[in-house]
């Protein structure tokens, strides 16, 4: 399971969360794992059946007010219910001192205490951003991402094949380049995956014979995305007169990333092909298929009711 430590919270400044340790240093190391953020709602009262484990607990002026309202014992006692659950920590905002009780049990359940500046809202916005982020499954990819016609192309192959060439010839003809050479992949769940650059190479493209590109330099940033979902692979090979390649396109190829499936497309590679037509016509025909309208089936179809016919007319002459 991915996880983060809570003690992330407060070294990324990128993020603007001003959040400040009240109590619980020993806390921060205790590990983030879900990325829904969480108020105690029916944990005030007692009930803490439904307080997760390894989620932050929000609290807002409306929680710390009805809080103080409690008698004294009450109120220990369900912060004790709290503590006990081993939540990842707990965030007071608005700037609200949080209520010495749960500062004690805290730093006796070690667990970290924070208070913000931020309004509930923000900081849940900008928190729950910061986490899926960083507890989403990710891997990275030797390949090219590319924007055409909306769609994400993912294109890979071996080294030298003309993965960069052929999004160089792309952009040219007014696509966006996403990434070149490592291309980073998140999946949002349950089954959509993103792809983006790599801070240190974004937007540059590697030529051989020219080197490196800065593409938003040469034509602007509208030749360029910072991320992109991911909707076609298309593996570029050299091509093989012994292989037999899908000439019908009638079934449909997968090609598994993070466990998630996206259309696959293999494209031998020769002299006279062109591999960047082909790829934008690539992204025509799925964006037919999200439609409903799949040429090659119904091509199959006229063809079976041609066979058909034919066939019942050679029985009628034999008979």
């Amino acid at each position: 399971m991915l996880s983060i430590e809570v003690g992330e919270l407060i070294k990324n400044k990128e993020v603007h969360l001003e959040l400040e340790l009240v109590a619980g240093k020993k806390g921060l190391a205790k590990k983030i794992n879900i990325p829904r953020i969480q108020k105690p709602g029916l944990a005030l009262i007692g009930d803490t059946s439904n307080l997760h484990p390894g989620r932050i607990q929000v609290l807002g002026k409306s929680e710390i007010t009805y809080l103080k309202s409690l008698e004294e014992s009450k109120f220990k006692s369900i912060i004790k219910k709290m503590c006990s659950r081993d939540v990842a920590c707990f965030v007071v905002t608005r700037g609200n001192p949080p209520p010495k009780v749960l500062s004690q049990e805290a730093e006796k359940n070690n667990i970290s205490v924070f208070t913000t500046p931020l309004i509930t809202s923000t900081f849940i916005n900008r928190v729950s951003r910061f986490l899926e982020e960083h507890l989403t499954a990710s891997t990275t990819v030797h390949g090219v991402l590319v924007d055409v016609y909306g769609m994400g192309i993912l294109i890979i192959g071996k080294s030298g094949i003309g993965k960069s060439e052929s999004a160089l010839d792309l952009v040219l003809r007014g696509h966006r380049l996403v990434a070149d050479d490592v291309v980073e992949i998140r999946k949002k769940p349950p089954a959509t995956l993103y792809g983006m650059s790599k801070d240190l190479i974004q937007h540059h493209l590697e030529i051989r014979g020219l080197g490196i590109l800065n593409i938003k330099d040469l034509f602007g940033v509208a030749a360029i995305r910072d991320k992109k979902l991911i909707e076609i692979v298309v593996e570029l090979v050299e091509w093989n007169p012994n292989y037999e390649y899908d000439r019908l396109g009638i079934d449909e190829h997968k090609y598994m990333i993070l466990e998630v499936p996206v259309p696959y497309l293999k494209v031998p590679v020769s002299p006279g092909r062109n591999i960047t037509t082909i790829i934008e016509v690539a992204a025509r025909n799925n964006l037919l298929k999200i439609q409903g309208c799949y040429s090659s089936r119904s091509f199959q179809d006229k063809l079976n009711v041609r066979l058909r016919n034919g066939m019942k007319e050679e029985t009628e002459l034999t008979e």
